[in-house]
């Protein structure tokens, strides 16, 4: 089975998120996102995880008011709490799998 990815070039994601070229060009030097295709930065393509996180950190910077290395620092943390989240949960199926399997054997 192959995965769907969905993307969205630099103009749409500006025009449809309101914000300026600038403020991406800034996140991708960042790396708060990461475009999946382009190399030039007018051909550049980003995912829905990279639109996701740039909602996030677009509010960090207007709602807290801090620069932008900061809000990198705070993205890359939620990344990393998301995916720990994520592990956890795998883990408590496979506890659960195992305990019942454990009582049914």
């Amino acid at each position: 089975m192959s995965d769907i990815v969905l993307s969205i070039s630099l103009r749409e994601l500006c025009q449809f998120e309101g914000v300026e070229s600038e403020i991406v060009i800034e996140m991708v030097e960042y790396g708060i996102v990461q475009p999946i295709s382009g190399a030039a930065v007018h051909d550049w393509e980003f995912d829905s995880s990279s639109v996701y996180w740039l909602k996030k950190a677009f509010r960090l910077y207007q709602d807290l008011e801090i620069d932008w290395i900061a809000v990198a620092v705070v993205i890359d943390l939620m990344k990393q709490n998301e995916a720990l989240r994520k592990e956890n949960l795998s883990y408590e199926q496979q506890l659960r799998r195992f305990i019942s399997a454990d009582r049914e054997g």
